[in-house]
This record gives C-alpha cells, structure tokens and sequence, in this order.
C-alpha cells in the first residue's frame, strides 16, 4: 500500500485550485481568474482502497510580502504544507515569466521528490512551451517535469501515474470512503466567496469573509444561513446592490452551485455584515476560520 501527502506549490494564478480539482474529478476547491482566491489549504483523498490513498493538498498562492495578518495566516498553511509533504508538486503558469517561479521554487527548500508541472500548455506555442521546458530542465528541482493544461484535463491521467509512482510505502492517514477532512459548511461558505470575485470588481472580493452561522437538513431542503463579511459601509453597498438586486443574484448563483455540490435543494438565506479592518484583526480572523 502506498500512501503521502502531495502538496501543490505555485504562485498565485499559477492554476493549483484547477489542477487539485481536475485530479480529483471533484470540484473542491474554488476557482477565480484573480489572483489569492485561495486563503486556506484544501485537502482532498484520491483513494484506491488497498493499493493507494493520495493526500493532495490545495495552498495557497505564494505572497513575496504578505500586507495583512490575514495573508499571514495564508503563509503559515503553505509552510505547514511544506513540512508534511511526501512529493511535491510545483506549478507554473507557461505563460509567466520562469525568473520569478524559480526564485520562488529555490526558496522552498524541498528535500522531497518533486515533480515539476507546467500548466496551461493549451495557451502556448510549442516554442515558448520548449523555452520553458529546457529553462526548468537545467534546474536541480527540474530532474521530472511534466507539462499539462489542469482546465482542459490534458495530460492529467499520466501525471496521476507519475504522483503514484512516487508515492511512499504507507497506510492510509484517513478512511478510504472519505473525499476530504474539512467540514461541508466550509464548501458551502467557500462556494459563496467564489460567487464574490465572479460577480463582483476591484478590491470587493479580496475585503469579503463567508461565515456559514446555520446549516439544517430538514425533510424537503437545506437551510443555510451566511454573513458576509466587509470593511466599510460603502462596500456593503456594492455587495447590495440597488434595491438588493446584486446580492439577490449572487445568491441565486451561489444557491444553484451549492445545491450541484450537496445534490440536493437549498434554501440560502445571505446578510452583509461590516466588520473594519477584519484582515488585521486575530479576533475576526479565528472568528472566521484563518487559524
């Protein structure tokens, strides 16, 4: 039996919510074309009860210079991931400049076998793709590399194989009938933030916290109940909308891919919350699950 923890490395936009997701076949971890949507690391199992049980795990986009408590707490997932990973997976974008992810990669530090995936290959030519393939070749972490596109699942499978094949000797960490360690709630609330940065511009989403206050299974439905959590009184405003006709689609939206994830009827009830300075605050910030 093999079993390890594989921890996704990258720098933001680097495309590791994608990847995690197009690996497990699961939408787990939400997904944004703006950079930081992921704050929290996200663990998912992708088990073959008896032969294999592979912890992946989600983290967030690595910060030169974290600017808030909040993008702290973002750091400390990525270190606790550096710590407990088996294999490592590092993920560049093709298309961005290879300078600025080895400086990154070097950083880590990584005494593990490493795996270098280059992503996005479906938005490149087959000449900047050989550019960058011989750039991470020649690096001493460049010794497997294996290039992808995470959304249009090219290559996904045969990088599948190759995580399998470094994987330890091991049992499983979790039960083998379980896709994840975190609570469904949290889904839920990460579900509404990804509502946040389709439908909302500028800094709006970057200012917002989900708290999920009620979750009840009744007969018929589920009843979620959620604050959203802003800085000012103006960007509750925004997140309203006129007349509530903003946060009334948001909620439309958010309900419909929840209810695709839990497989069931929804009924979500939203309230906007200002809380200033919440970014910087320890209070808040464990109040809303940045431990």
């Amino acid at each position: 039996m093999k079993s390890g923890f594989v921890n996704i490395f990258g720098k933001p936009n680097a495309g590791k919510s994608t990847l995690m997701n197009a690996l497990l076949g699961e939408k787990l971890a939400i997904v944004s074309h703006k950079s930081q949507t992921t704050r929290q690391r996200i663990k998912g199992f992708i088990n073959n009860p008896g032969i294999y049980q592979i912890v992946l795990s989600d983290t967030p986009g690595i910060l030169d210079e974290p600017k808030y408590k909040l993008h702290e707490k973002m750091l400390q997932q990525v270190k606790n991931a550096l710590e407990d990973a088996d294999v490592a997976l590092l993920l560049v974008d093709a298309n961005s400049p290879v300078e600025e992810a080895h400086e990154l990669f070097l950083s880590l530090n990584l005494s593990v076998p490493i795996l270098l995936v280059i992503n996005k290959i479906d938005k490149v030519s087959k000449e900047k793709l050989d550019t960058v393939t011989s750039f991470f070749s020649s690096q001493l972490y460049g010794k497997n590399i294996m290039a992808i596109s995470a959304l249009q699942q090219q290559y996904t499978n045969p990088l599948l194989d190759k995580i399998i094949e470094l994987l330890p000797e091991g049992a499983p960490y979790f039960p083998e009938d379980e896709l994840t360690d975190l609570p469904v709630k949290f889904f839920c609330g990460e579900m509404i933030r990804e509502k946040i940065f389709e439908l909302y511009q500028e800094e709006i989403p970057y200012d917002t916290a989900i708290v999920v206050n009620e979750f009840k299974e009744k007969e018929t439905l589920i009843k979620i109940q959620a604050d959203i959590i802003v800085q000012r009184e103006s960007q509750k405003g925004i997140i309203l909308g006129e007349k509530g006709n903003r946060i009334k689609e948001l909620g439309t939206s958010a309900r419909i891919e929840i209810e695709k994830f839990l497989q069931q009827k929804v009924f979500l009830q939203l309230f906007v919350r200002v809380r200033p300075g919440w970014r910087d605050n320890e209070t808040y910030l464990k109040e809303y699950g940045y431990h």
